[in-house]
């Protein structure tokens, strides 16, 4: 587990233009700061989805003292099995082989419009970003789904 950054998450969220209607998801949430702020800084519902249960353990006790608990769920589950059809933004922190992996499901689960968040790896050739930023020494991308 790698944290990201609060200044790629903000990046991340502000890139996507998280408002009150959308629904992030954090694939691969960990102690699950981009739903938590997603709710309490944009108030986006979030949703976390992430495999280690020690880690979502760890993001209840956050959600809990955000202040954002009615709007914040965490999923102890596999990113590969989660319904993500409810996602307006999809958020990610993943290696570019998983991204690869998961790009299929992206594109079959997600409705026009919604927006896929990257911090530091793309989609491959398959799918260059629409719009790439650096955001300290770390490159966001975001690709919106056609």
């Amino acid at each position: 587990f790698v944290p990201s950054p609060d200044s790629a998450v903000l990046a991340m969220l502000n890139m996507a233009q998280v408002t009150s209607h959308d629904v992030v998801y954090d694939l691969g949430s960990g102690d699950g700061r981009i739903p938590i702020v997603a709710a309490k800084q944009f108030g986006a519902r979030g949703v976390g989805i992430e495999i280690d249960g020690r880690l979502v353990m760890r993001a209840e006790e956050l959600r809990k003292a955000s202040g954002v608990a009615d709007r914040v769920v965490f999923l102890h589950q596999d990113l590969f099995e989660a319904d993500l059809r409810e996602a307006t933004v999809v958020t990610l922190f993943l290696l570019q082989g998983i991204n690869l992996k998961l790009l299929p499901k992206l594109q079959r689960e997600l409705k026009p419009g919604s927006r896929v968040v990257s911090l530091n790896f793309t989609m491959g050739d398959r799918w260059p970003p629409d719009l790439s930023q650096d955001v300290n020494g770390l490159t966001v991308h975001m690709w919106t789904v056609k």
